[in-house]
C-alpha cells in the first residue's frame, strides 16, 4: 500500500486549477499565465490599450497566432509595436509560441459587447490599505536595523509591520 503524503489540506487553488485550465483552453491558451500576467509580460504602455483574446495554431504552421483586443483608434499604435508584443511573448514562453499577432478592434463605447475595460488593477494583497500605528512603524525599523541592502531592508521592515500589527 502506497501511502498519501498530503495533510489533509489543499490549496484552493488546486480545486479551480482544472477548470481555469478548461475555460483557458477553449480559447487557445494551454498556459494560463498569458492571461493573469499581461501586464508584466507586454509592459503597462501595452497593456493599458490591449488585451489576449484568443491564440490559435493553424495546421502545418510554426508557432501560433496571438489575438489581441484593443479599440479602433489604438489600432494603429498597436500594430507598430506587433513584433515587441511578439518578442516578449515568446520571452516568457522560451520558444517560437507566436509567430504572428492578430489585431481585433473593438468601439470603446456604443456596443455592449464592445465594451472592454482596458485599465488594470493593481495587484494589492490586502483587500483594505490600511496605516500601521508609528509605534509598530518604529518598532518594524528598529528590527530591521542592520541591514545593509535598501530593497530588502524595505521589505523586511514591510513584513515586520504586519506581523507586529497582527499580534
Amino acid at each position: 500500500m502506497r501511502k498519501s503524503r498530503s495533510s489533509g489540506f489543499t490549496r484552493a487553488g488546486q480545486f479551480l486549477q482544472s477548470r481555469i485550465r478548461q475555460g483557458g483552453g477553449a480559447r487557445g491558451f494551454a498556459n494560463t499565465r498569458l492571461l493573469t500576467h499581461w501586464p508584466e509580460i507586454i509592459g503597462p504602455d501595452l497593456a493599458a490599450i490591449t488585451r489576449p483574446v484568443q491564440m490559435k495554431y493553424p495546421k502545418g504552421a510554426i508557432g501560433g497566432v496571438l489575438e489581441v483586443l484593443t479599440t479602433g483608434a489604438n489600432a494603429p499604435l498597436v500594430a507598430m509595436r506587433c513584433d515587441d508584443i511578439r518578442t516578449k511573448v515568446n520571452a516568457v514562453f522560451g520558444y517560437n509560441a507566436v509567430a504572428k499577432v492578430q489585431i481585433t478592434q473593438t468601439a470603446a463605447t456604443g456596443f455592449a459587447e464592445g465594451r472592454v475595460d482596458f485599465t488594470h488593477k493593481p495587484k494589492s494583497n490586502t483587500p483594505t490599505a490600511r496605516v500601521a500605528a508609528p509605534e509598530t512603524i518604529a518598532a518594524a525599523k528598529s528590527a530591521a536595523e542592520g541591514v545593509q541592502s535598501a530593497d530588502l531592508k524595505a521589505a523586511l521592515e514591510s513584513l515586520g509591520q504586519k506581523i507586529i500589527s497582527k499580534s
